[in-house]
């Protein structure tokens, strides 16, 4: 009996031990900081895509190439890199666009990762580009703020709980249904903040580069961050 129980526990160790952390997570390093962000298993597509490009070190070098303070940080250009100050950004990518999975439940909240895409009038499907993303900063909101978006901008009514996150937080509500969210900053927020303040000039490009370095956490590194930031119970 004492062998079995030996035997059961042991098993169940091994078995936690390999479990799967629920998420898989990418890591941004900048000068200005870093930060982790957690991709959503709800946008599998876009999740696996971001995955692979990071895998193959597709975004290391490139650009936070445009930055709007109290709205978004955007990169993945793979042109960015090495570019010369007067270039204009934006343009580069893969071949290939990422069909739209866009959630009413995946909304605009500040730091979450969404993808960058072309205007509707040239892309109806509101399909991603293969590599351009945003992380959004954003700006809090009054009830007032929003019920003007509603009227005037929205063909949507923004739920109440998402409504609370707006006016707490923050985000860019009026993005909404239009692109895809596919993750958000799990820690080192503040790294957005400090991107976001740094001085830009044309095409709202910062003046100083701004690079990146994005990278995968391994399975064990990705269980950690989940048990520490409680995660593992999402």
């Amino acid at each position: 009996m004492k062998r079995f129980l030996a035997l059961f526990f042991t098993f169940l160790c091994l078995n936690a031990f390999a479990a799967k952390p629920k998420h898989q997570y990418i890591k941004i390093t900048t000068e200005k900081g870093e930060c982790i962000i957690m991709l959503y298993n709800e946008t599998p597509l876009h999740r696996d895509n971001f995955i692979k490009l990071a895998k193959q070190g597709y975004f290391n070098g490139s650009l936070f190439h445009r930055v709007i303070k109290s709205f978004m940080i955007q990169g993945g250009d793979p042109t960015s890199k090495n570019a010369h100050p007067d270039s204009l950004l934006g343009n580069g990518g893969p071949k290939y666009t990422i069909p739209a999975e866009v959630r009413d439940s995946l909304f605009h909240k500040k730091g979450v990762l969404a993808a960058a895409r072309e205007g509707d009038n040239v892309n109806p499907e509101k399909a991603s580009s293969g590599s351009q993303f945003y992380i959004v900063q954003g700006k809090t909101f009054t009830d007032e703020q929003l019920d003007q978006l509603e009227q005037k901008r929205l063909k949507h009514k923004i739920p109440d709980y998402q409504r609370e996150v707006y006016k707490s937080i923050g985000g860019t509500p009026h993005l909404d249904r239009n692109y895809t969210v596919f993750g958000e900053v799990v820690k080192g927020l503040d790294m957005v903040d400090r991107i976001a303040d740094v001085k830009t000039g044309k095409a709202d490009r910062p003046v100083e580069d701004v690079a990146m370095t994005v990278t995968v956490l391994k399975k064990r590194e990705a269980k950690k961050l989940e048990k520490a930031l409680g995660l593992n119970k999402i």
